[in-house]
């Protein structure tokens, strides 16, 4: 028998380490050739580690949420034949990971037994209860003020069970911040700390566009998706940005130099089991409505299912977050560092409106959007914004 140590391989793209995030085995367990070991992660890409050979595993290293260098050992592994290390070396002592957090489970108050002697405290309904049921009251266990047995403590009796009381909760879970959870809490801190964010909110009436997208939804092909506004939105941020080149780009603080991009490559935030994902709709300026619309779909799946790529992930312009049917009134968004603006679609709402002296029932929407003001005035923040009001009250302008 040898021993076989496995050690984190070059991932590429430069990357020199990688965290630690998920441990897939563990001591004593028996792998085959192919499979999964460790999950790791490098920037924002999960990368599944599988095992070279097959064999059985006698040490790990490293604890969730740290990070190994490239070529440090991960597994080492007892195989047949004489493996890649020396048979009479010891296994190097793994990181033993710290104990999870202790969570403290109530003990419930028991039930008071009332004494041979004592008459029960019980309201007369149930006691009443307590004699269709044949039940002698003193053998009832209550869970009342005082012992008073209620009818819950007659169905536990009937039912052969205790009725568990109310107790107060105690005890506390920590959860250790790692993976793609810790890469986010990174971002938004550096986010919040290096950029002077300043929050516009301005009120669109969507009806219109409303009434054309179930029109267009209902005449769909079968091999079209569903359209929601996020394609519409885009479309009106491709004909606004045009006008306002200083708000599609991207701000090296460390250099001084905004880049500005004459493509539109549209962050779409997408929330997932594994946290936050801002997956790239590249060049919505050469796609049509649908065009992007599927893009839109392809990508968030992708994203779900944690099969995006990391070219699919990085290269935003500018970012949309929307929360859908959650979006509540108004937000303030975070801005994807080092882009300089961030465009945020709240909740959709029936609400009166007053439209030349009358009041109308329309579909109005709250759009929030945050920019650096170290690059983007107020003023042209400003008149963007009502640059996409108006596609988006008038639909018809984005074709």
């Amino acid at each position: 028998m040898g021993r076989y140590v496995f050690k984190l391989p070059d991932v590429g793209e430069g990357t020199t380490e990688a965290e630690i995030v998920a441990w897939r085995v563990k001591v004593g367990d028996t792998v085959k050739q192919e499979q999964e070991l460790v999950d790791v992660m490098t920037d924002k890409a999960t990368v599944e580690m599988t095992s070279p050979v097959a064999g059985r595993i006698v040490a790990l290293h490293g604890e969730l949420g740290e990070k190994a260098p490239v070529g440090a050992p991960l597994v080492e592994l007892e195989v047949e034949g004489a493996g890649n290390a020396a048979g009479n070396e010891e296994p190097v002592p793994a990181a033993k990971p710290a104990p999870a957090a202790e969570k403290k489970e109530p003990i419930p108050a028991a039930p008071v037994e009332p004494a041979a002697s004592e008459k029960p405290l019980a309201s007369p309904a149930v006691r009443e209860r307590a004699r269709t049921l044949a039940i002698d009251l003193k053998s009832v266990p209550g869970s009342g003020p005082e012992g008073r047995i209620t009818h819950a403590d007659l169905d536990a009796f009937v039912t052969g069970g205790a009725s568990p009381p109310s107790v107060a909760q105690d005890g506390v879970e920590e959860v250790k911040v790692i993976g793609l959870r810790r890469k986010i809490a990174e971002k938004m801190q550096e986010s919040k700390r290096r950029i002077p964010h300043y929050t516009y909110v301005e009120e669109i009436d969507m009806t219109e566009l409303e009434a054309l997208r179930a029109q267009l939804n209902a005449a769909r092909r079968a091999d079209q998706p569903k359209l929601t506004v996020l394609p519409f939105l885009i479309l009106a941020l491709v004909c606004a940005l045009a006008d306002f080149p200083q708000i599609n780009a991207l701000y090296d603080d460390e250099a001084g130099v905004v880049r500005r991009f004459r493509a539109v490559h549209a962050g779409i935030a997408t929330q997932t089991e594994n946290g936050l994902l801002v997956p790239v709709v590249r060049n919505a300026e050469g796609r049509d409505l649908w065009d992007i619309a599927a893009e839109i779909a392809r990508l968030a799946a992708a994203a779900r299912d944690n099969k995006a790529t990391k070219d699919e992930l990085s290269g935003s312009t500018i970012t949309i977050t929307s929360l859908g049917v959650l979006g509540g009134l108004i937000a303030t968004p975070v801005i994807n560092r080092p882009e300089v603006a961030i465009i945020g679609p709240n909740a959709i709402v029936e609400r009166p409106v007053v439209r030349e002296g009358r009041i109308e029932v329309r579909k109005m929407m709250n759009l929030s959007s945050s920019f650096d003001h170290r690059v983007v005035d107020g003023y042209d923040a400003a008149q963007f914004i009502q640059r996409v009001k108006a596609l988006l009250e008038h639909p018809a302008a984005l074709s």
